[in-house]
């Protein structure tokens, strides 16, 4: 079973979440696929050609534009739905465990979740742990953010975690949970040729996924002049029913808005006792020589931060009991 907020109140499962779309239309997939985001061909680290893989499911290849039918394949047909999972919600059956459509919908407008500007790298494909195993894009923070130098970089990934953690501390229906880590499946029930081509296979996905890299975090936007890569409800992963646009803006290095960022960086949802704990990340890697001049606070100011940072939204109203009258969307 999932690992749900309230098993003995989750009384029926269901499909729909909360979360990224990176679906697009290619000609080697399914002509109803629709194009949400041009910065990844997920075409790159999938084997359409079956020169590495053996088998899949029946749903063939989710991403990539999904399963054209046949004469081209043989699988299912369906339209592309690569997805990220940030929470899954079940049903808009509140009786079930889930939560309304209308709930969601009026939150998710209201400006209670701050959505900032979706930019996302992928950061390895691997195999998850299910026998046979799901193929799996995934979207890790390659390091921690930096809770003492406030005005350092951010990691890639960020917004995942921040937008994951104002969800789960808005909703508590039962069925809530979200399948970590966050990723991409590209198939299910992976058999390969063997263990050769499977070497082969993952290292022509290492290659693609450094080119990645090498571009950076892009944003997930269907067109060039697009500026609104936010999030989408989905009823279930082919059918992305409302997008939400970002309503916390960049910049990002601004003093209040880097407090309320790390407010809810310092905390993970634990699937195993489900309750928050606090988040542990890698270390950056930093080249030596950059590394001695770093500054090094002491432990003390670090446990402050990260006292103060426990309790974020009582910290930011201050003991006037109001919000900052700052707009972050501006």
């Amino acid at each position: 079973m999932p690992p749900v907020l309230k098993p003995e109140q989750s009384k029926r499962d269901g499909l729909a979440f909360l979360g990224l779309s990176l679906a697009r239309k290619s000609d080697r997939g399914h002509p109803n696929s629709v194009t949400h985001q041009i910065a990844f061909d997920l075409n790159d680290v999938i084997d359409r050609s079956y020169d590495y893989l053996q088998s899949t499911n029946d749903d063939g290849w989710l991403v990539g534009g999904g399963e054209p039918g046949p004469p081209k394949s043989y699988k299912l047909p369906a339209k592309d739905s690569a997805n990220v999972e940030l929470m899954h919600i079940g049903t808009y059956n509140p009786e079930w465990g889930g939560i309304s459509e209308k709930e969601i919908i009026e939150v998710m407008k209201s400006g209670k979740i701050l959505i900032p500007q979706i930019e996302v790298l992928p950061t390895k494909v691997q195999l998850n742990g299910d026998s046979p195993p799901e193929l799996e894009l995934r979207f890790d923070m390659p390091w921690g953010p930096d809770f003492v130098e406030t005005t350092s970089e951010l990691p890639p990934n960020w917004q995942l975690r921040f937008i994951h953690n104002q969800l789960f501390k808005h909703f508590y229906n039962p069925s809530r949970y979200c399948p970590s880590p966050f990723h991409v499946t590209i198939a299910r029930k992976v058999e390969f040729r063997s263990e050769q081509h499977k070497e082969a296979y993952f290292s022509m996905c290492e290659a693609v996924v450094k080119k990645w890299k090498l571009a950076g975090p892009r944003p997930l936007n269907a067109n060039p002049v697009d500026n609104k890569s936010g999030i989408w409800l989905f009823t279930d992963r082919t059918k992305p029913t409302h997008f939400f646009p970002p309503n916390f803006l960049p910049p990002y290095n601004t003093e209040e808005k880097r407090q309320i960022i790390l407010s809810y960086l310092t905390e993970e949802w634990d699937e195993k006792t489900l309750s928050w704990v606090r988040a542990e990340y890698p270390e950056k890697k930093i080249p030596t020589s950059v590394k001695q001049k770093r500054r090094v606070a002491p432990v003390e100011e670090k446990s402050h931060f990260m006292e103060w940072c426990g309790n974020p939204i009582e910290a930011l109203l201050g003991v006037s009991g109001r919000a900052p009258a700052t707009d972050f969307a501006v």
